[in-house]
């Protein structure tokens, strides 16, 4: 394992038809950290014969799965990336080479739609509302609260994230943004997740993230003003 340079946290939920291709597409020097978060069609199994480190965390949450992720991780660099099939893993450089670089401390990765249906209406609108609000809070020019991320380890471990459920990019990026992290945004693809989404696949889904993330708001304005 001494070659490996960076892990990539891998949420997962029943995602086993979408992981074989996730896998196959790492970088070198990349290892997979596949946590399962309660699938029931046999996840663990495919990624795990697939060459994965895979973790169980049974809290049900993205937030609960990527942290476990993130303690889980052992490379300088972590990232995080959707196991769905959505984001081509072959773009993790772009948003991890600038950590290597030391030219940024947190990259995020701006969505850019590869097909006209890769982003539904209402999490698309949901997602500039929200990058609006936080330019306006953090003054970070920032368009996308995009999931494919990354960051040093000890840098986030630092940061001792508490979020358990959808807010959990959200507080990562505010307090790193609080910490006076140098934040940058690179462009990376989007396509059609295979399956339907936890959340913005449904409207569902997206009004639980936007709840989940205007706590966070809040609470922040409200620290912000005291």
């Amino acid at each position: 394992m001494t070659n490996i340079r960076v892990d990539v946290v891998l949420p997962c939920l029943n995602e086993a038809r979408a992981l074989p291709w996730i896998l196959e597409r790492l970088p070198i020097g990349y290892r997979a950290i596949v946590v399962d978060n309660g699938s029931t069609d046999g996840s663990p199994d495919v990624a795990r014969a697939l060459g994965a480190h895979v973790v169980h965390e049974s809290r049900r949450g993205f937030g609960a799965a990527a942290h476990a992720g993130l303690l889980a991780a052992t490379a300088p660099i972590v990232a995080f990336c959707d196991a769905d099939a959505s984001m081509d893993p072959r773009d993790l450089p772009r948003v991890v080479d600038p950590i290597s670089d030391d030219a940024a401390d947190l990259v995020l990765g701006r969505r850019r739609p590869t097909t006209r249906n890769a982003w539904p209406p209402h999490a698309r609108l949901a997602n500039t509302y929200l990058s609006w609000r936080l330019r306006r809070i953090t003054g970070v020019n920032i368009h996308d609260l995009g999931p494919m991320r990354a960051a040093r380890r000890d840098h986030l471990l630092a940061l001792d994230l508490l979020d358990r459920r959808s807010g959990y990019p959200l507080e990562m990026f505010l307090s790193a943004a609080a910490a006076d992290w140098r934040i940058l945004e690179v462009d990376t693809g989007y396509a059609p997740r295979v399956g339907r989404s936890k959340v913005t696949g449904t409207v569902r889904g997206t009004l639980t993230a936007i709840k989940d993330m205007s706590a966070l708001l809040a609470a922040t304005q409200r620290g912000a003003r005291s």
